[in-house]
């Protein structure tokens, strides 16, 4: 027999009851517009009257773009990620928040994108923090005078060309001339240190990219490393807002009294990333095609490199920051030297001095070829420790007679005595600062060097053995003179004791040193 329900009628009607007391109606509003125009990382959206600008918006598949142009019938935004699955007559809607990256210790180590999301087939990163890419700059009362080192481990710049904590300190030249290996040098110079590093690649080739990370896991750098990577396979704004998320994490160190220092390689490609934006947004044209407004796009962004005061001023005690810093390093591709161009002009004129390399010194062997002449710090000697201060002036002395002299030199065979020792130093100086590559120096390293060399110790060594003197001495002074070693790395100054040891070592090694 079929089995027989019976229903309650009561308990029926109690639980129709019951959820009708519990329902509730929730409405949401949301302003939605439509694609009207879309190609080339570019869309043009019309119906969303109270956009933002650089408000995210939200294509279809999960795909998001930034407002760009806000004009009265209709917003043009740049598409991040894959704009090919955007067309004419999607849905935009606002999302009400700005582009934002993750930030963070957890990125230490890892390669990612412009987004921050990881590319290195390492899982997931695990960062709970995130920080809007375009932020102020500090202030001038938040800041305080650059006077910290930050140690490149290079000779030729950080005897003559300091860079110090909180700079922004451009590298100029053609291309492969070396530009890369200084910053990637930088890197490896802060292992065991308190620097967090930066390296955004914008417009860079991936294959170099790969390169750049493989060299600093060989050398232990990915540690205290975020690589940011935007290639130019990426569509141009990916490549654009690429410097601005690696300031972002960057500044996230600065904030919390750390001190972080990021590359921007190469600012030349970034710049024409944005004039491709500009010009598909149909933004009148400038100077060589560039908007009026690119000397904005770099300066808001160098800006925000900076120390910060660790002690609060007397008469506001809020504006006590942490100490922390940022330092910039943003590199400049130049077009047959040509350094007076659009671009190089603009940056030049931001940062705080630039390390011109040159062409010619390149292929003439002298590597890292930093052209004195033209390479300047704005920041000087307040970014160096006081022993190195006090023989870089007699350093950038001897180069610069050398190179005065050396030009006569070549018209004329017959030279005096006085003529002819300071060119034989200038040679002797020239080759005491060739480095080769991946091979920073301690600082206490370089002065030793450099005092030997401009005391007259290497005057009656060959120029070709001279770099072979320089490591044999350095070896025999830490195994000798300990404690010469020793007082200089602690105390970073030229007194009596260091003076006298370095002077006793270096007679005793001379007497030693063989040429052949």
């Amino acid at each position: 027999m079929p089995e027989v329900f019976s229903f309650n009628s009561k308990q029926i009607a109690d639980v129709l009851q019951r959820n009708i007391r519990e329902y509730k109606t929730e409405v949401g509003v949301e302003e939605v517009g439509e694609v009207i125009e879309a190609g080339d990382g570019i869309a043009r959206v019309k119906g969303l009257p109270n956009c933002m600008a650089e408000e995210m918006l939200e294509f279809p598949g999960g795909v998001f773009g930034v407002a760009m142009n806000l004009e009265r019938e209709e917003v043009g935004a740049m598409i991040l990620g894959d704009f090919t699955t955007v067309s004419e007559g999607n849905l935009v809607k606002r999302t009400g928040r700005v582009l934002s990256v993750p930030v963070g210790e957890e990125l230490c180590g890892r390669v990612v994108n412009a987004l921050g999301q990881p590319i290195d087939n390492k899982g997931p990163i695990n960062t709970k923090q995130f920080r809007p890419i375009e932020g102020r700059a500090p202030n001038v009362i938040e800041r305080q005078p650059v006077k910290e080192p930050l140690q490149t481990g290079l000779k030729a710049i950080d005897s003559m060309i300091p860079i110090g904590r909180g700079q922004r300190e451009l590298i100029i030249g053609d291309r492969q001339t070396g530009k890369t290996a200084i910053c990637v040098d930088t890197i490896i110079n802060q292992k065991g240190g308190d620097v967090v590093c930066i390296y955004v690649a914008v417009g860079q080739k991936q294959s170099t990219v790969v390169s750049v990370v493989e060299t600093l896991e060989k050398y232990g750098a990915m540690d205290y490393t975020i690589v940011l990577s935007a290639t130019a396979g990426d569509p141009a704004p990916i490549q654009f807002i690429a410097p601005y998320a690696g300031c972002a994490m960057g500044e996230h160190f600065r904030d919390n009294g750390k001190h972080a220092l990021v590359i921007y390689d190469d600012l030349s490609k970034h710049a024409q990333a944005y004039r491709q934006i500009s010009l598909l947004l149909r933004r009148p044209p400038g100077r060589e095609a560039f908007p009026g407004d690119i000397f904005n796009l770099h300066s808001r962004l160098l800006e925000r490199a900076a120390k910060l005061h660790d002690k609060a001023p007397a008469f506001n005690p809020v504006y006590a920051k942490g100490g922390g810093s940022l330092t910039a390093l943003p590199i400049i591709e130049t077009q047959e030297g040509d350094y007076s161009a659009y671009i190089p002009t603009n940056v030049i004129s931001i940062t705080d001095g630039q390390i011109y390399l040159e062409s010619d010194l390149f292929y003439a062997g002298i590597r890292p070829a930093v052209s004195v002449g033209l390479s300047v710090s704005r920041v000087g000697g307040n970014a160096q420790t006081r022993a190195m201060k006090k023989i870089a002036g007699r350093l950038r002395v001897d180069l610069a007679q050398y190179r005065e002299l050396a030009a006569f030199a070549q018209l004329s065979s017959d030279l005096d005595k006085v003529t002819k020792s300071q060119i034989d130093r200038g040679q002797r100086m020239v080759e005491l600062l060739k480095q080769p590559q991946y091979a920073p120096m301690p600082v206490e390293e370089q002065t030793m060097g450099i005092w030997v060399a401009t005391n007259g110790h290497l005057d009656e060594i060959p120029v070709d053995a001279v770099r072979r003197y320089e490591s044999e001495f350095i070896a025999f002074i830490r195994n000798k003179y300990p404690r010469v070693v020793k007082t200089l790395r602690e105390r970073k100054e030229l007194n009596d004791e260091v003076v006298s040891g370095l002077k006793k070592a270096a007679d005793e090694f001379n007497s030693l040193f063989s040429a052949k």
